[in-house]
């Protein structure tokens, strides 16, 4: 509860803040609480590797926001949100020299907004971190992952609007990326079997819905839907939450089934939640995801159209692994073994209280809320939301009503497609389940078909390869530069050898070296003697001929010669 407490402080700090130095403290801050909270159960290993990974996968995003705030400080001479918001408009005239172009100041410092925002809100690239982070207590999940640390590079982006709509370029490579996170979180949650996972990757997807939505200048939309998907993701996480503590803390949907009459309550507000998330009408989900869309295609730009396109697409998906979880969970045969089932239970009157309240707010919440988020002249945002491009919400209302419903149109195919999948044409099993079993009977085309499905769901699961890249293009890579370079060669070679470590170690060698010296014969301490009386002798020498540099070489030669020929014979 302290560390709950610590979060929500910092998160308050980030929020109120009326300069970026204030909001980076709050930043660092949330971050600082999400590696506490994930790796609060310090006896699992993989806690404690999800925290690390979390917090190092983080810093790079961090390292971004650093230089924008530097770039603001250089370009603005201050970090007040208020000057600079005022003045962003002049930094679109200043040329600066970055990764030998020319660009403007006002598109440097938006991209590297948008790099720190990439890096909290776990879009394609930085997203690794996320679904690894479910090794935290539920309530963690649904706090961190659905309406605060997640949404503080969406919040970032939008309390920025003025800076970014001076930079075309910025707002074009947010769009796109904010897109195809949507469709890439989408299809990798169509096979996972992990109840949160599969929940966390509907927060990334939800989160590239917000981020192309700013691209596209609709930033009250993007906060809209913020706001709304706080509501019903909390729900969804907090219900999997109460049947995970109810169910002997199993987290595998493949471990569920026919768990509706144990759960009544939990199954009504995961299926509330989960019609919320899809968009299905007159939910709170539908009327913010329904603008995002429709404010994509009336854009009018390249960008528009591609994000339209993942966005339908995500929302399909988004249908099928929705109803896959209910599926898998409360409909489908158990799979589970008999002292879970007898010892399952339905969570207390505590803990179920807040579900209802996420659930009557996810069901009503949108449509009460909607005007005053998007009303076309609505007073609500005042003077804290600046968009150069004109509202494009009006001109969806007058599209073909066959446009307008093509999301739900796949929303209800996803729909459909999973029931399909999950019990007409299989029968009593799932599809995941007899993925590895051996090649149905069949003809050529159907064994053909059967074996193309296999490899994309091999795909899907891996992630689209990202984390088997990522580990071997960067993390192998810099693990080995920094165990032969940074460590075997700095640390214990440069470092060890001049600190008083090295010099300790050297002057050690140097005294055994010396104590070998002392043989005990008597001929050697005779042949030292006549050495140093002899170099005596050469010295002064060379002081009488010091003018005659041949004759003293000459005599050293010598010298040394007969000492060479002494220690031989000796």
């Amino acid at each position: 509860m302290g560390y709950l407490s610590l979060f929500t402080g910092f998160m308050l700090l980030l929020v109120s803040a009326d300069n970026f130095l204030i909001m980076f403290l709050g930043w660092e801050g949330i971050g600082l609480a999400s590696f506490l909270l994930i790796s609060f159960w310090c006896n699992r290993i993989q806690a404690g590797k999800s925290a690390v990974k979390a917090m190092l996968v983080n810093r790079v995003g961090d390292l971004g926001l650093v230089l924008a705030i530097a770039s603001i400080f250089l370009t603005f001479k201050t970090l007040d949100y208020s000057v600079v918001f005022a003045l962003s408009s002049c930094a679109v005239d200043m040329k600066t020299s970055f990764l030998s172009l020319e660009l403007d100041r006002s598109t440097i410092i938006a991209f590297f907004l948008f790099f720190g925002a990439v890096g909290k809100s776990a879009q394609l690239g930085l997203h690794v971190w996320l679904p690894d982070a479910m090794e935290g207590p539920t309530p963690v999940s649904a706090l961190i992952h659905a309406a605060t640390l997640v949404t503080a590079g969406v919040f970032l982006i939008i309390r920025c609007s003025f800076i970014f709509e001076h930079s075309s370029t910025s707002l074009l490579i947010v769009s796109v990326m904010g897109a195809l996170t949507a469709f890439f979180a989408s299809s990798v949650g169509v096979v996972q079997n992990d109840i949160k996972r599969v929940i966390a990757f509907s927060t990334c997807s939800q989160l590239g819905y917000m981020i192309f939505a700013c691209g596209l200048s609709q930033y009250s939309i993007a906060f809209f839907h913020l706001a709304n998907h706080a509501l019903f993701k909390a729900l969804l996480f907090l219900s999997a939450g109460s049947v995970i503590h109810g169910f002997g803390d199993e987290q595998d949907l493949r471990r569920f089934g026919n768990l509706i009459k144990i759960f009544p309550v939990a199954y009504v507000m995961i299926l509330v939640g989960s019609i919320a998330l899809t968009g299905i009408p007159f939910f709170t989900g539908f009327y913010s995801k329904d603008a995002i869309v429709g404010a994509a295609f009336t854009h009018g730009s390249t960008n528009g159209h591609f994000a339209f396109l993942l966005g339908i697409l995500a929302a399909s998906c988004t249908a099928f692994y929705s109803t896959r979880l209910l599926f898998y969970a409360f409909i489908n045969r158990t799979n589970s073994l008999k002292v879970l089932m007898e010892n399952a239970h339905e969570s207390t009157y505590r803990t179920l209280i807040p579900l209802v309240l996420l659930g009557v707010g996810s069901i009503f919440f949108g449509f009460f809320a909607r005007d005053m988020f998007l009303g076309f002249g609505s007073p609500f945002f005042g003077n804290a939301i600046y968009s150069l491009y004109q509202p494009v919400i009006l001109d969806f209302e007058f599209t073909s009503p066959l446009i307008k419903n093509i999301p739900l149109f796949l929303t209800l195919f996803g729909t459909g497609l999973a029931f399909v999948l999950l019990k007409i044409n299989l029968g009593n099993e799932t599809y995941s389940s007899i993925l590895f079993t051996d090649t149905p009977q069949g003809n050529a085309n159907s064994v053909t078909s059967w074996k193309s499905f296999r490899m994309l769901y091999t795909f899907l699961s891996k992630k689209w390869h990202f984390d088997q890249i990522v580990n071997e293009a960067l993390v192998h890579k810099t693990m080995l530069f920094s165990y032969q370079t940074t460590f075997m060669l700095i640390d214990k070679g440069l470092i060890e050898r001049a600190n008083p470590l090295g010099l300790s170690f050297l002057f050690d060698t140097l005294k055994k070296n010396v104590s070998y010296l002392h043989s005990g014969a008597i001929n050697h301490y005779l042949l030292t003697a006549l050495s140093f009386l002899i170099v005596i002798f050469l010295f002064s020498l060379w002081k009488v001929f010091v003018g005659n540099a041949f004759f003293f070489l000459l005599v050293s030669y010598g010298f040394l010669c007969f000492c060479v020929t002494l220690w031989v014979k000796m």
